[in-house]
């Protein structure tokens, strides 16, 4: 028989243990193999909406299929130069910034720029395309909704508004961010023409959360095949596959 004192012990165990349980580091993904894309939803409950979602990202973008929108407003952009720090976390390169100067407007809703990072190549298509990279501003608005305006990028000119974080790029995984010696300007990273197409999608990485706001331009940036290059030396494969449209609309929104 087991005293009071032994099962008051294990009980303290079992509580200990599920807590720990319940505090442990999210399930460990890639994008490759076993736990490549197509696994994400089976290897963490919390990644369930990766393969029970029904609007998820990225999407093949097909112009003939987009619909025009006359009332949707064209967001506005306030971004400018600020300081940053710079992350290898095993998945891209993350740009961190430290004030919360720049953002964007949709419909009315202020949306805060948090950090900015890439995929190679592109995760977004258009017209069954990639392009060689994409750029995705990530934003947060003050109820917790999540924005992500995302950028083409395609082979051409050297593009000196990255000059700084890609000469400081961690070619390998790092623990913390380090601090970038010159500021970023997240509005030199963005083409001319800021057209756009807008969709209700989710995160591309795992938990694939839904309820994202995408903006993503119809044009493209241009970086050199070096700088494009240095990028795929670190990750020579960091999207996502296109997902399933479904019963969404991609609208169009001229700026």
């Amino acid at each position: 028989m087991k005293t009071k004192l032994q099962i008051a012990c294990m009980t303290v165990l079992v509580l200990v243990f599920m807590a720990a349980a319940s505090q442990a580091s999210p399930a460990h993904w890639t994008y490759e193999g076993d736990t490549g894309p197509e696994h994400w939803g089976e290897l963490d409950e919390d990644y369930l909406a990766c393969k029970n979602g029904t609007q998820q990202s990225p999407i093949d973008i097909k112009h003939s299929e987009l619909t025009a929108s006359d009332t949707i407003q064209p967001m506005e952009v306030h971004y400018g130069k600020t300081e940053a720090n710079i992350q290898n976390n095993g998945y891209t390169i993350q740009v961190g910034l430290k004030d919360h100067q720049n953002y964007i407007v949709l419909d009315g809703t202020r949306f805060m720029l948090a950090q900015f990072h890439f995929h190679h190549p592109s995760e977004h298509q258009i017209d069954g395309q990639h392009a060689d990279m994409e750029l995705h501003f990530v934003h947060k608005s003050g109820d917790g909704k999540t924005a992500v305006l995302g950028v083409l990028i395609k082979k051409g000119a050297e593009n000196k508004a990255f000059e700084s974080i890609w000469s400081s790029m961690p070619a390998t995984e790092t623990e913390e961010a380090v601090e970038l010696e010159d500021t970023v300007d997240p509005a030199s990273m963005l083409p001319a023409n800021l057209h756009s197409i807008r969709y209700s999608g989710s995160l591309t990485t795992p938990p694939c959360t839904e309820g994202v706001s995408w903006i993503v331009l119809d044009n493209p940036i241009e970086m050199s095949q070096a700088q494009i290059d240095q990028f795929a030396a670190i990750f020579p494969d960091n999207h996502r596959p296109v997902q399933p449209l479904g019963d969404r609309k991609a609208v169009s929104v001229e700026h």
